[in-house]
């Protein structure tokens, strides 16, 4: 059985090698998370290199998503580098300046900070271990008392819950990042602590000023912000998909809310048909235990019942004991509980979509044909990806082989539910479209001699433009 939900691995010192990075492969992997809060130049380029030659010598597509770090907000170095302990009901001064930071006062990287806040907001350090009320604020300056009190080591994240802040979407080392990502053709660009759909239009901006032709990459909003979650359908409307980010959303808004806000991005982002990706401690006990927690084991499998596209790991993979194993266990996981999707899955369904646009249609009228003639398999021949896409947000119950001449889409689809990407010439005639899905299906033991697929392309052959043909075809 095909697995149609996609893992995404994050890299970091447990997994860069080339062994760790093929072996993450073998092991079911679809994606790779770079994330630019860390690491240099050097380190990415490197890893991107290795990525794409296994990618080449296993004959897989593998897509490189950048996670951008966006304008999260950290404190600074600490005397002697060693962690301090902040006592409840202590005063903690917080400043712009360079400072090593002390039991009174530690630096925050963020300008801006006393022009945000106004007496009474709660700051949260360290992925909200540690709380603090602001008490008063002088220039640039602001005086804060612990509530909730711990142990602060270097360079802690900074959350300010309620707080609009006037940071832009994009920042300096944002944008040479993406520089460096598109230079080194990278799949997909994640922003992080989206809270407008102009903060997309920003990155879209950034990435066509350096992008002349050809496929771009894939723009992911990373909802982690209440404002993205009031402006969710203006998001949606203009990124290619979302990422369901529990960690600084679980700090942003009240942890009990995180259940029903996942379920609410899931359900509008396939109603948008816009891939959804669910991220942040799916099997966060793996960091250093080779099994996971009955409840970790839940949580992924209700992202799969929600409707997820892709469900990530971050630590687990990045500095984890056991990274190839928790790919397996997810893996496992996945593939359980979609043997059960039928019964408990939210988006399988058979309902019937009204739309206007033909392409959608289209990919409708596959589904259907599909399912009434009770085929083996989707094919569907794509140069930008676009229609491959729009067949996976009908969620079939069968593969969708997806064929393209583009090696950027071939990758692209690697996100993408359902979808198993194949990279071929581009077909002149539905002849040649039909033996390469022959000879595709039947190497890989999709589909058997006898079997029916549903074929779907754009016609005139050779051309590009949406799907507006749909083929029925014994295998022999």
């Amino acid at each position: 059985m095909t697995r149609n939900a996609k893992i995404i691995a994050t890299v970091g010192p447990a997994s860069s090698s080339r062994n760790q990075l093929k072996r993450l492969l073998q092991a079911g992997v679809d994606a790779i998370r770079l994330n630019f809060s860390h690491g240099n130049y050097d380190d990415h380029a490197k890893i991107i290199k290795e990525i794409r030659s296994l990618s080449k010598e296993e004959s897989r597509s593998l897509a490189i998503l950048q996670d951008l770090q966006g304008p999260k907000l950290r404190t600074g170095m600490l005397e002697d580098g060693e962690a301090i302990l902040l006592s409840s009901g202590e005063q903690l001064n917080l400043t712009p300046r360079n400072v090593i930071g002390t039991k009174d006062t530690i630096q925050v990287k963020y300008d801006s900070l006393a022009q945000d806040v106004v007496e009474g907001d709660r700051i949260l350090l360290d992925d909200g271990r540690i709380e603090l009320t602001v008490t008063s604020i002088d220039g640039t300056d602001v005086a804060t008392k612990v509530v909730y009190g711990g142990m602060l080591g270097n360079k802690k994240g900074i959350n300010l819950p309620g707080v609009n802040l006037s940071a832009p979407s994009l920042t300096k080392k944002d944008l040479q990042d993406i520089e460096f990502g598109l230079a080194h053709d990278v799949d997909s660009i994640a922003l992080s602590f989206v809270r407008h759909a102009e903060d997309i239009g920003c990155l879209r901006e950034a990435i066509s000023s350096s992008t002349h032709d050809g496929v771009t990459p894939l723009i992911i909003a990373k909802l982690e912000k209440p404002e993205a979650i009031d402006n969710l359908d203006q998001i949606l409307a203009v990124c290619d998909g979302v990422m369901v980010a529990r960690g600084d959303l679980g700090v942003e808004v009240a942890p009990e809310r995180v259940p029903s806000l996942q379920k609410h991005i899931i359900q509008h982002a396939n109603a948008a048909q816009r891939f959804v990706i669910t991220a942040t401690q799916m099997l966060d006990s793996m960091i250093e235990n080779p099994r996971p927690s009955r409840a970790e084991a839940s949580d992924v499998a209700n992202a799969v019942f929600d409707g997820s596209d892709g469900l990530m790991l971050s630590g687990e993979t990045a500095i984890g004991n056991y990274p190839v194993a928790a790919v397996e266990t997810m893996d496992r996981i996945i593939r359980d509980a979609e043997s059960h999707a039928p019964q408990w899955s939210c988006v399988l369904t058979d309902e019937v979509l009204i739309t206007d646009d033909d392409a959608v249609a289209t990919t409708q009228a596959a589904k259907a044909l599909a399912r009434d003639r009770d085929v083996a398999a989707i094919a569907v021949f794509t140069r930008s990806g676009r229609t491959a896409r729009l067949m996976s947000y009908t969620r079939p119950r069968v593969p969708i082989v997806a064929f393209t001449p583009e090696v950027k889409s071939f990758h692209q689809l690697s996100l993408a539910w359902g979808v198993i990407p194949h990279l071929v010439k581009k077909a002149n005639s539905v002849e040649e479209m039909i033996s390469r899905v022959r000879n595709a299906c039947l190497a890989t033991g999709i589909v058997n001699h006898g079997q029916q697929i549903v074929l779907v392309a754009s016609l005139p052959i050779g051309e590009m433009g949406p799907p507006n043909f749909t083929l029925l075809h014994t295998i022999e």
